[in-house]
């Protein structure tokens, strides 16, 4: 009997060890086939690098890594935070990375350049000559290894010393640094890496928070017109977190179409990272930058995912990517309907900080938009709109044609000779607390969607913090981010004949029902989306 049992267990273990290394290498091939459509990539930071690319061990655990992961694209830094990687490990990395069918880039974070800033320690001041040669001689050493280069998000200033304040004479702190980050780019980066190497391509990848690029020197009109591709910040993290804590999941859904639409052809991907979050919300990080059609996706970094939360965020993530595949087709190249939502570029937020990313919570299917266009069906307006000197013009053509809006109110206590007593528009009571939005009740959100929905012909009843997103002509995704169930509604005008195609996480369930003009998707489990055809 004992033997018998010892027999059953070993067998049983043999099967289980040699189930993984399957599962693994089916990722790794289904990565490869659809990376055309959703690549996933990481991170080796020059820290990185030092640490766990020098030596073969060190290679072939990374190389492992990323294959069960499903990475097919890594990227290999040179700088970051006053540390070089050596040229002679940078060389081998990239050669055995390439050697064993992945894709390869560079990176250059630009933390602890020169100058150190009198803002935050790890920024620099660029209007310091030393700085802007150290600057340049990073990325002339980066195009000598690399034909691809992405800066990390550190590209800005937020230095105020004597040197920046004589510097910028009248101009505003915006002004002053957008000009000379932008001057920055092009003399210090752009042209001597292209110099060293005419085949480099150059990406810059924006931080998450669009409401303050201008004010530290990102100018993303003319930044993407100058580089080659751009990339996007879509971290979002638990809201409750200590730490890191405050921003929404929608947030990486509306900044990644926002900079999409700015970016068009040039726009890659989004970059996302453990800090701050538990499995669901790492996870949810992936489905926002897929939805919002990101042709790639970055786990930042390999390092932090070796520790803390990275490895059963990574366990998470590694299960549901085959339907990361599957939401990436859904959406791919497929225009979005619903209210547009405009923040123009440069515009200030006020008390209205990222305004755009709880709005997304309430249910209201957003079009990210940097214009504002008295064209569109419907529309959400935040003070960031006075940016547009013809705004007033455009909202009164869009009341006086009857058009559904939705102004907070702290534009609507600075518009002059805009009559807001009709009956189309609707005031959004945000008080200078965006993030009071989410207090707000099914009863109370009902109105508001009744309003802002009726040009799509549909209406949605749904508690807080459900969203909703109009894919193409005859797509609907809801994703609950509840942690508990809910029951949604949705109507149309018309007829329907709707199918569930897609439930993620795989063990996420939704009762679903299609009966004539309602779809009703009853008891979604928390933390799930759905994604319906009609």
């Amino acid at each position: 009997m004992m033997m018998r049992r010892c027999f059953k267990y070993t067998l049983a273990a043999l099967v289980l060890f040699s189930v993984l290394p399957c599962q693994a290498q089916r990722l790794w091939e289904l990565a490869n086939a659809n990376k055309d459509l959703l690549r996933i990539s990481t991170l080796f930071t020059a820290q990185n690098v030092r640490d766990h690319l020098s030596g073969d061990e060190g290679m072939s655990d990374a190389i492992d890594w990323c294959r069960k992961t499903g990475v097919t694209h890594v990227f290999i830094e040179t700088f970051r935070s006053n540390y070089r990687a050596e040229r002679g490990t940078l060389q081998r990395a990239k050669s055995r990375f390439e050697a064993e069918g992945f894709d390869v880039s560079g990176c250059v974070t630009t933390t602890i350049v020169g100058k150190v800033s009198t803002g935050w320690n790890l920024i620099s001041c660029y209007t310091n000559e030393g700085t802007q040669k150290h600057l340049q001689e990073i990325f002339e050493y980066t195009a000598s290894i690399f034909d691809q280069i992405m800066i990390d998000d550190f590209l800005f200033t937020d230095c105020q010393c004597n040197e920046c304040q004589a510097a910028r004479g009248q101009d505003s702190w915006a002004d002053y640094r957008c000009e000379l980050m932008i001057k920055a780019g092009r003399d210090r980066i752009l042209a001597p890496a292209r110099a060293v190497n005419p085949n480099v391509k150059i990406i810059i990848k924006y931080p998450q928070w669009y409401d303050n690029f201008h004010n530290r020197g990102y100018e993303v009109l003319r930044q993407t017109a100058d580089y080659d591709r751009i990339w996007v910040g879509t971290e979002t993290r638990d809201f409750d977190n200590e730490r890191w804590g405050g921003k929404v999941q929608y947030e990486a859904y509306y900044i990644m179409r926002w900079l999409g639409e700015i970016g068009g052809t040039k726009t890659g991907g989004g970059w996302f990272d453990p800090y701050g979050t538990t499995q669901d919300t790492y996870v949810e990080q992936a489905r926002q930058t897929v939805l919002a059609d990101a042709k790639e996706m970055l786990l930042f970094c390999y390092g932090s995912l070796q520790k803390d939360t990275g490895p059963a965020n990574v366990k998470r993530l590694r299960a549901e990517v085959p339907g990361l595949f599957r939401l990436a087709r859904l959406v791919r190249d497929k225009s979005i309907k619903g209210i547009a939502a405009p923040k123009p570029p440069n515009s200030d937020a006020q008390n209205e900080q990222y305004v755009f990313d709880f709005t997304g919570m309430l249910g209201l299917p957003l079009v990210p938009t940097s214009r504002i266009d008295s064209d569109v069906e419907a529309a959400f307006f935040s003070v960031h709109a006075l940016k547009d000197p013809h705004f007033s013009d455009k909202l009164k053509s869009m009341l006086d044609a009857r058009k559904p809006v939705l102004i907070t109110d702290g534009l609507a206590g600075k518009l002059k000779g805009v009559d807001l007593n009709g009956a189309n528009p609707a005031v959004l009571k945000v008080g200078g607390k965006p993030r009071e939005l989410l207090k707000l009740t099914r009863a109370q959100l009902r109105d508001i969607r009744k309003k802002l929905l009726a040009p799509f012909g549909m209406t949605f009843d749904a508690p807080n913090k459900v969203a909703l997103y109009l894919i193409g002509e005859n797509c609907l995704i809801v994703e609950n981010f509840n942690d508990e169930p809910v029951d949604v509604s949705v109507g149309f005008r018309r007829r329907v004949e709707a199918r569930q195609v897609l439930v993620l996480p795989g063990g996420g369930r939704v009762d679903f029902s299609c009966n004539g003009g309602t779809l009703s998707l009853a008891e979604i489990t928390p933390r799930t989306l759905v994604a319906v055809e009609y």
